[in-house]
């Protein structure tokens, strides 16, 4: 299991940076009970290690104007190695599309993509995405509403696991 590889003040950094990714080192290791020097390094390996891939700003699509969020769930001809990597290289491209997984199943691709309008993502979808190489058919829902958006991995859990394994 990857995450008991950490020790649990790294896990302790980790899940504080999850929550609050612009707090100060200073507060950071106040909040995980070590002093400042001994955080930032721990800081830098979590990140040279790949635990932390990057901080982001969450942004509020609906306040900027993008009115229209939309799963399409995409089916291709061909599953071919070269073609899901093509397609995965297609989707990158496009602006509108903000997630792309793969599946197993009848569907291949689940794509999250946001408009600022039904018009802007009709015109995606007819013009970008199912007249792409390789698509077979796509289906699409339209997110009325969100109950639950929460980014990264819920500590919590992966705490008790440790627990019950040690």
């Amino acid at each position: 299991m990857a995450g008991s590889k950490l020790d649990p003040i790294d896990r302790h950094i980790l899940a504080e940076l999850q929550a609050d990714g612009r707090m100060t080192n200073v507060e950071l290791a106040k909040r995980v009970g070590i002093s400042a020097p001994p955080c930032l390094r721990r800081v830098r390996t979590l990140e040279e290690s790949g635990f932390i891939t990057g901080y982001h700003a969450d942004i509020d699509a609906r306040e900027l104007g993008f009115e229209v969020q939309v799963f399409a769930m995409v089916r291709l001809q061909s599953q071919a190695e070269v073609d899901l990597s093509a397609f995965e290289q297609r989707c990158r491209d496009w602006p509108l599309v903000r997630e792309c997984h793969m599946l197993n199943g009848e569907i291949d691709f689940i794509l999250k993509c946001v408009a600022p309008d039904l018009s802007t993502f009709q015109n995606f979808l007819t013009e970008g995405l199912t007249s792409a190489a390789n698509v077979a058919s796509v289906k699409t829902s339209l997110v009325i509403r969100c109950a639950k958006d929460q980014p990264g991995v819920p500590f919590d859990v992966l705490e008790a696991r440790l627990t019950r394994s040690a």
